[in-house]
């Protein structure tokens, strides 16, 4: 696709309904690197110019949140070198990318076990983190030390607590008193996730979260998945009819497929 092509491509997604939320599971940094014949932490610095482009995309069309899941809690076990360089690309990408968050007012936030990152990443991070605490354009989640199943737990004790102190009384608890104890709480509902690599799972990423979302596998692995790439994922999401259970003849017209 040309770039007039695209520009045309991403005026008709920017004036179709957008997903207020998208995640991307951004998998296939080492394959793409092991096919080249590279070490695989080149793949993730690859990687890195992918996000760039794509949270770039994702604020141009007017996107309320995107959430990318940079670092899971089982990636730890990965051997100790690649896990070393890949804390030192996070370092990097936060110091490289801190004017461009500040400068169009998008709030980075972070989410997972964050004390288990080293002092050289939380420092940065939490630096940024305060200094775009009042932008008031997208907000850019980046899943560090993350895993759904961590988080659901840690949810569930602290629902317990407030439980204990009689602030919830578990006879009519709703699914809404958990959701305020989740990592996430305070992001709008997660849309759409995207995985990348042609792998078909959500590997642990926002189990609770993706209840209802619409889910898009893409076979190009993630040093390549560009803006196109993303902007057509989003095309294809409007395109999908979103029922949350009811049928197709009770949803209001705009919530129709075309």
């Amino acid at each position: 696709m040309g770039p007039l092509e695209l520009a045309q491509l991403e005026t008709e997604v920017k004036h179709r309904p957008l997903p207020a939320h998208v995640g991307i599971i951004m998998d296939g940094n080492g394959r793409w690197a092991e096919l080249r014949g590279r070490p695989r932490l080149e793949g993730h610095r690859e990687g890195s110019v992918s996000v760039q482009e794509v949270t770039r995309a994702a604020r141009r069309l007017g996107v309320q949140a995107l959430t990318l899941y940079a670092f899971s809690a089982q990636n730890w076990a990965r051997p100790a070198d690649e896990v070393a360089g890949l804390m030192e690309l996070l370092r990097e990408y936060l110091e490289k990318e801190r004017a461009e968050i500040l400068e169009n007012g998008i709030r980075l936030n972070a989410m997972g076990e964050l004390d288990r990152l080293p002092k050289s990443v939380r420092q940065p991070l939490e630096q940024l983190r305060a200094d775009s605490a009042g932008g008031t354009g997208m907000v850019l989640t980046l899943a560090l030390s993350y895993g759904g199943r961590e988080e659901l737990v840690r949810a569930a004790c602290k629902l317990a607590e407030r439980i204990a102190r009689g602030e919830v009384d578990p006879r009519v608890a709703a699914p809404e008193e958990l959701e305020q104890c989740l990592w996430s709480y305070g992001l709008p509902p997660l849309d759409l996730v995207i995985r990348s690599s042609g792998e078909m799972r959500l590997s642990n990423f926002m189990l609770w979260q993706a209840a209802y979302a619409e889910l898009l596998f893409v076979d190009t692995l993630w040093p390549e998945f560009r803006a196109e790439a993303f902007i057509r994922c989003v095309a294809e999401y409007q395109q999908r009819e979103r029922r949350f259970g009811l049928t197709s003849a009770q949803l209001p017209p705009g919530r129709r497929s075309a």
